[in-house]
């Protein structure tokens, strides 16, 4: 279907796809295939369910969650030479991409024309536009533009059956009937294969100016970010690091010069037309200093705000230069509660005897707790897990979730039950069944497994194939 070329199955060429990037977990698949086009995509998953031999897809590898990771011995559809930019269209906004495409790239091959690709997660210059789709993935700039299902016109997708369906062709984003292409978008990878993907284009801001903002206390750099918004200001990023984050990114591989006895920073970036970026930037700096701000000033030029962006966006890698090993949670909370909640995880962090760096997207609630530990410690590595758990049901408890990007895969599947019912989890269980009636595609992952209704039905299923 793919030549030999194009599939691995030796064990040493499998070790690299044992996992992702969430790496406490690891198992080996039975291949790796490399398809170049859709039609070879449906021939693999075609055979695959011949020979019910399970599969899942895999872009990068770049996923926090443990989405990729073939528990199950699958055979992997590496998209990653699918990595096509098939059309662009100005005039209507839109590009045309495979899924192997890197979502950097993108804004790369169209900013000599003045647009770009809004979503940005952090690792943007590696991971592809086709995990973004599936893990729904957001961003830095997510407070203003959306995550990628507010960016996604149009979807073509392989079916776990092997058959190929077009949702929204042609980039039209309303059409009638119930919405496939947001039921499919953040489904992980567990309804289909993404193939093909119409995307939205933007037309690059007239203005942008980016602050930094140092405070003595987490508590005023928290009281901040609700203030600017309730300022009626929308910036296109609010970020914020407290004093362990900051630590990692001054010794990672962009130092900026941080003072190191500060206990938060706030990196705060307004877009738009010129006219009146002047006034949002007074009003931003006017709320820092009555939340006795230590140190606020602007960025002079793009080589400065470069500087400052790329320390924020590498501080996830940038922890292990002060720790051999971290787990990175993805929780979601409401602005008011941010105080409260970075609290109760300082508390999480003291009686664990763990330290705990958070690095978050403050403006929209999205915490990213990094737990830091040592897995040849024993009883570190269980230890972190029980950590990252406390943490998320801390932002459940106070009407949060437990995801905002990174998705749930393996890694918060049992979480699932902070913020949803066993009959919520059996409704959409039962709508995975739909779509993946012989559960060969990417099994075990997003729900908690087995959960009490899905337990029930397969006891009756048995039965009734017994009798």
């Amino acid at each position: 279907m793919v030549g030999p070329k194009a599939i691995l199955f030796e064990k040493e060429d499998l070790l690299s796809y044992d996992c992702d990037g969430f790496t406490i977990h690891k198992s080996l698949p039975m291949a790796v295939v490399f398809p170049h086009n859709t039609g070879e995509v449906a021939d693999i998953v075609k055979y695959c369910c011949a020979n019910k031999v399970p599969f899942l897809a895999r872009g990068a590898g770049t996923g926090l969650s443990g989405g990729a990771i073939p528990l199950n011995g699958e055979v992997i559809i590496s998209l990653v030479k699918m990595k096509n930019l098939l059309s662009i269209d100005f005039e209507n906004r839109q590009a045309v991409v495979q899924p192997g495409f890197v979502n950097l790239k993108l804004t790369n091959s169209i900013s000599n024309k003045g647009y770009y690709y809004a979503p940005d997660p952090s690792s943007q210059y590696v991971c592809t536009i086709g995990g973004n789709v599936a893990e729904n993935a957001g961003g830095a700039h997510c407070l203003k533009y959306g995550v990628t299902t507010n960016h996604i016109l149009g979807l073509e997708v392989v079916l776990p059956n092997g058959e190929i369906i077009e949702i929204s062709e042609n980039g039209i984003p309303d059409i009638p009937g119930y919405d496939l292409m947001g039921l499919l978008t953040g489904s992980e990878g567990t309804l289909g294969i993404v193939t093909k993907i119409t995307v939205r284009i933007l037309k690059s801001p007239e203005g942008k100016q980016t602050v930094l903002a140092y405070f003595d206390k987490v508590e005023d750099g928290s009281h901040a970010v609700s203030d600017i918004i309730s300022a009626g200001i929308v910036p296109a990023a609010l970020e914020m690091m407290d004093k362990t984050a900051i630590e990692g990114v001054e010794a990672g591989a962009y130092p900026v010069g941080h003072p190191d006895d500060i206990e938060a920073l706030l990196l705060i970036e307004v877009d738009g037309i010129i006219a009146g970026i002047d006034e949002q930037i007074e009003e931003i700096l006017k709320v820092c200093r009555e939340r006795n701000v230590r140190e606020v000033k602007v960025a002079h030029n793009e080589e400065e705000r470069g500087r400052w962006w790329a320390n924020r966006k590498t501080g996830f890698g940038a922890m292990g230069a002060i720790s051999p090993d971290y787990l990175v949670q993805d929780g979601v909370i409401p602005r008011s509660q941010l105080p409260q909640v970075l609290h109760r995880i300082s508390e999480i962090s003291k009686d664990s005897g763990l330290r705990i760096a958070n690095i978050f997207h403050a403006g929209d609630g999205n915490l990213h707790p990094l737990i830091l530990f040592d897995s040849r410690v024993p009883g570190e590595t269980e230890k972190a897990l029980e950590v990252g758990t406390a943490c998320l049901k801390a932002c459940a408890d106070v009407g949060g979730t437990i995801t905002g990007e990174h998705g749930v895969g393996i890694e918060k599947k049992e979480e699932m039950r902070f913020i949803f019912t066993e009959e919520e989890l059996d409704a959409q269980t039962q709508i995975r069944e739909v779509f993946n009636p012989m559960d060969l595609l990417n099994r075990g992952k997003l729900f908690p497994t087995p959960s009490r209704c899905m337990d029930v039905r397969k006891i009756v299923n048995d039965t009734i194939a017994t009798n």
